[in-house]
């Protein structure tokens, strides 16, 4: 192995395994430090990313080992390429997809829960079916319909007394039957 950390052609001893341990320990001997250094730089000083980036570089470098071999002169233009081109490909997939937002303040907003408002919903139909024909019917008009005491009369053909002592007796019977079907007030 030569001084600036390249591998050489000549012969090794060992296995391939213990090859490649000492190619690893001289490429970050020799390269780790001054790389961090330039890539610290590029990452705008965040630390984390900058060691993420250059293990990344000599990962690289160990996967392509056969051609480094071959290669002469210094090693470290070509790390210093492979971690310039890391640190560009992450920065454009970053900037690619939408940025991550806090989900916390959309969990404070308050969001009306529809399955309680759905068996709501079909206690009072079930409820108002347990009412008499006449007493469902003023109910429907003046509440469901929105109808004036006198509209409903009209519609009803039913005198407008009627219609209020209907409502009254109606809304009676409606309150028992939906507290019989666990509905409260």
């Amino acid at each position: 192995m030569r001084q600036d950390g390249l591998v050489t052609d000549e012969p090794r001893g060992g296995d391939a395994a213990d090859t490649d341990e000492e190619l690893m320990r001289a490429l970050y001997r020799d390269h780790a430090g001054p790389l961090f250094g330039f890539v610290l730089h590029l990452v705008g000083g965040d630390r984390q990313r900058a060691e993420d980036v250059v293990q990344e570089t000599l990962v690289r470098a160990w996967r392509h080992a056969d051609r480094l071999d071959a290669q002469g002169g210094s090693l470290r233009p070509w790390l210093v390429t492979v971690a310039r081109r890391i640190v560009i490909d992450s920065h454009r997939r970053s900037a690619a997809r939408p940025p991550e937002t806090d989900p916390g303040p959309l969990e404070l907003l308050p969001a009306e829960d529809e399955l309680d408002r759905a068996l709501r919903m079909m206690a009072i139909t079930d409820a108002l079916g347990a009412l008499t024909q006449a007493h469902r019917e003023v109910v429907v008009e003046t509440y469901l319909k929105g109808r004036s005491v006198a509209e409903a009369a009209a519609e009803l053909g039913i005198p407008e007394g009627t219609v209020k002592s209907r409502v009254f007796y109606a809304l009676r019977s409606l309150r028992v039957a939906l507290e019989e079907r666990g509905v409260t007030s």
